[in-house]
């Protein structure tokens, strides 16, 4: 049996910052928020060390953010949602200052920031050296939890979207705890759901989040963008956790080195800029490393030393806890899936190609990252632009038509989803190829036989098609049997939900 319940307001699927960031801009208007996890703690953005980048210094500006952040795409960030990004960037630092996060400070009280790579400036507004995440979740969720029009239900789940005849998005089918649905009707709904790296055997973020919001949408027929782009953190420290606890790009900022088991550093071989290269650069770099069997390390012993636990108690806790002192060892370290640079189709104000459907943060597509997300960009990109879909969603009125009802999808069985998980890094990981990729759609069709269009599933594919569609290699996505740019595919892959092998 399945309840429905008629809400005259904002429905918002997600609550990690981009999502409250959503329903604290649709305010006053009702906003229902639905949490997979409990707040401040299941999120993404809970466990972001890096902080957020934005222009706040006197010898920045939004322009060379987003020189930055454009070169980091690799030819594909839409321009006008960069410049977005970077002109409203401050005004979201210190919008989320004015909350209540507690950033870190200078001396005559600016915002302290930190120089992380590919970054022309220092630009990372920090908290506590490696804990912003969590600081400015707490502010959030605490001015969420003040405000009378927002109500917020946790540990619930969306199964499908709800759409009406003419293809609008009208609210969702949700599952609670104990197993019950309900159909929640409304005349706008925000999918800010997170990424994907629940879909991979190594990743940084909850294993639980997998890909949900690119999934609901797809299968309710809403254009998928850049679903290949999926960035692989160079620094997950290699210690036997699910997930790999995060070792913070900001320790190379402050001059930690990688290093194989002979002590010799290496990625001056692989790239000009050392270790403060391009993510994805890094990310190869120590995946071939590896494969070698010459192994990767990170040493912060000289540049972070004694410092650690104050500066960098998040990395210092997680590797003492495992029985690695960073003040006098080397920390192993392996790539990890940490960010999706695809998602929902969105445009600047977080409208998806459905009626009635809107997306932020990592489940969306702006255009804003390109093919490789510039570091310290998601937590801005969350605030900016859920400010912006929540903004808009409030704008929906409702067209008082009858949602259809949707078939519940099951979950899928933790035997199959750790078949995928390892199918998804094997073939679909930090390199690939046309071969790799096509047994990885033959994995999901044998899945999708057994258990059907579960949202893991469409999601993986998605991902899948989106690597074999495109055959060249460009920022995050790289092909060793497409291993050049390739200027006639410069644009943007964009995917139905319909199952269908790309050519190779």
């Amino acid at each position: 049996m399945t309840d429905r319940r008629h809400f005259d307001g904002v429905l918002v699927i997600g609550a990690g910052l981009a999502g409250l960031s959503a329903a604290l801009a649709a305010a006053p208007r009702p906003v229902l928020v639905l949490a997979a996890a409990p707040l401040a703690s299941g999120c993404s953005s809970a466990w972001a060390q890096g902080g957020m980048a934005a222009a706040l210094s006197a010898d920045d500006a939004p322009a060379l953010h987003a020189a930055d952040t454009i070169a980091a795409g690799a030819g594909l960030c839409d321009p006008q949602a960069v410049t977005i990004l970077t002109r409203e960037g401050p005004a979201a630092v210190r919008r989320l200052a004015a909350l209540g996060a507690p950033f870190d400070r200078a001396a005559d009280g600016t915002f302290a920031q930190s120089l992380e790579a590919a970054h022309s400036r220092a630009r990372v507004a920090r908290v506590g050296g490696d804990g912003a995440g969590r600081a400015i979740m707490e502010a959030v969720v605490a001015a969420v939890r003040r405000n009378p029009s927002i109500e917020v239900r946790e540990s619930v789940r969306a199964r499908r979207l709800l759409t009406d005849r003419a293809g609008r998005v009208r609210g969702a089918l949700v599952e609670d705890a104990g197993g019950w649905l309900t159909e929640i009707v409304a005349p706008a709904t925000v999918l800010a759901t997170g990424g994907l790296g629940g879909l991979y055997a190594v990743t940084t973020t909850p294993r639980e989040v997998r890909g949900e919001g690119l999934a609901l949408a797809a299968l309710a027929g809403a254009a998928i963008a850049d679903a290949e782009f999926v960035q692989f953190h160079p620094t997950a420290m290699d210690l036997g956790g699910d997930p790999a606890p995060l070792a913070t790009e900001a320790l190379r900022g402050e001059g930690a080195k990688l290093v194989n088991r002979d002590g010799q550093a290496f990625m001056a071989r692989y790239h000009a800029a050392a270790e403060l290269a391009p993510r994805d650069v890094v990310a190869r770099a120590i995946a071939a490393e590896r494969r070698a069997g010459r192994g990767a390390f990170l040493d912060a012993r000289d540049a972070i030393g004694a410092a650690f636990p104050h500066e960098f108690p998040a990395v210092f806790a997680a590797a003492m806890a495992a029985g690695i002192d960073p003040r006098r060892n080397l920390i192993p370290v392996v790539p990890a899936v940490h960010y999706h640079m695809g998602g929902v189709e969105t445009d600047a104000e977080g409208a998806a190609t459905l009626p009635g459907l809107f997306a932020a943060g990592e489940c969306a597509s702006t255009g804003v990252h390109g093919a490789n997300r510039l570091a310290s960009n998601s937590l801005l990109e969350a605030a900016v632009f859920g400010t912006r879909a929540g903004r808009a969603a409030a704008r929906a009125a409702d067209p008082g038509t009858a949602p259809t009802p949707p078939a519940p999808a099951p979950d899928l069985p933790d035997a199959a989803l750790q078949t995928l998980r390892r199918a998804m890094s094997q073939d679909a990981g930090v390199v690939r190829d046309g071969a790799g990729l096509r047994r990885l759609l033959t994995t999901i069709a044998g899945l999708e036989a057994a258990h059907g269009r579960v949202l893991p599933l469409v999601a993986a594919r998605l991902v899948a098609e989106g690597a074999l569609t495109r055959r060249e290699s460009r920022g995050a996505h790289f092909r060793t049997d497409h291993p050049e740019l390739g200027p006639a595919i410069r644009g943007r892959v964009t995917l139905s939900p319909a199952p269908a092998v790309a050519a190779a």
